[in-house]
């Protein structure tokens, strides 16, 4: 293995001169750093990392910590869009990205701080953790930099990226709103997710802009899984078949609540029309196409790569940022055409 003393030896300078040249060091002149640099190619020298890490106390790696990612959460491909964002920002930006997981169990017996230091990174980005988590304490006193998705959780080191789930939510329901629909159903995602505190709020908002009293006995949750939307529909038309519409807080419920409507022996948008939220992309292609809103999972994860890298490197950071989000019009939304009784 090639070191720095076998490349000073070549280059007739001393270890100190390679390392300061190698590492961008401005006391070195710039012929000199150039030959330094073209002999370590020449003779395929590769850094060790992690004696530089041990000097510099920085390791140029981003971790990613996800929470209740299981082979069921791989339909709506979300998490792998988030991590090809902050893959390719980091990568942008010199830094390493690993990936690292915990579960409830886990926490009992490993805190936040021992997890990030035994993997070594230099700052972590956390998704799918819900707000009882028991790590969120720990992530605003603790000292290593975090970006969180999705959890509006600020500190001296602690930022967080969003989509506008409010306005999200509210262009879905207006949307159904403006088609003449008033016996709206809601299928949120669970109590201890923010984004499903946002989309309700926003379904909320979408009524008042119209002059209407949201009824939430129509409103249930699906647990943001596929067969968690197909169960809330079913209960949800089987107890009132007078709902001529369903917003679901996310498109894998709303795939759901498509075999439910279809079980029911009823029609898609002809007796209900249907809005999800995410814009996964198998919504384009199922039947009907599904009318959705879009929020910029890739971005997500590259804004949330910036962020961290950002508050590493000591750089002035807004500790939160939220993206845009757009109503996707398709195929599963009309205006109500079937007789009902109440």
């Amino acid at each position: 293995m090639v070191t720095i003393k076998d490349i000073a030896k070549r280059a007739g300078v001393s270890i100190t001169t390679v390392s300061r040249a190698l590492n961008g060091y401005g006391d070195v002149n710039e012929a000199t750093r150039r030959k330094v640099a073209e002999i370590a190619e020449s003779m395929g020298y590769s850094p060790n990392m992690a004696a530089r890490s041990l000097i510099v106390k920085k390791t140029k790696t981003l971790g990613l910590l996800l929470s209740g990612i299981t082979r069921n959460s791989t339909k709506d491909n979300i998490a792998f869009e988030v991590l090809c964002g902050m893959n390719d920002r980091a990568g942008e930006l010199n830094y390493d990205l690993v990936l690292f997981s915990t579960t409830p169990q886990k926490q009992k017996v490993k805190s936040y701080k021992a997890l990030c230091r035994e993997r070594g990174v230099d700052g972590v980005m956390i998704m799918g953790i819900r707000l009882d988590d028991p790590y969120l304490n720990e992530i605003i006193t603790s000292d290593i930099a975090c970006v969180l998705i999705d959890i509006p959780l600020k500190g001296p080191q602690v930022g967080f990226v969003t989509s506008d789930n409010v306005g999200g939510a509210c262009q879905a329901v207006r949307h159904l709103l403006e088609n003449g629909h008033r016996t709206i159903g809601f299928i949120n995602g669970h109590d201890q997710a923010h984004v499903s505190i946002q989309r309700r709020e926003g379904v909320v908002k979408a009524y008042r802009e119209f002059g209407v009293e949201p009824d939430e006995t129509l409103w249930l949750n699906g647990a943001f899984s596929e067969e968690g939307g197909k169960e809330a529909a079913y209960q949800l038309l089987s107890r009132r078949p007078d709902v001529t519409a369903i917003f679901c807080a996310s498109d894998l419920m709303a795939l759901g609540a498509i075999q439910a409507v279809r079980g029911l022996g009823l029609r898609i948008p002809e007796d209900i029309s249907l809005v999800g939220f995410d814009n996964i992309n198998v919504t384009e292609y199922c039947t009907p196409a599904l009318t959705t809103v879009h929020q910029n999972k890739y971005e997500l994860g590259y804004q949330a790569a910036q962020m961290l890298i950002d508050l590493l490197e000591g750089r002035n950071v807004l500790p939160q940022l939220t993206l845009p989000t757009e109503l996707i019009k398709r195929d599963s939304v009309a205006r109500p055409r079937r007789s009902v009784q109440p």
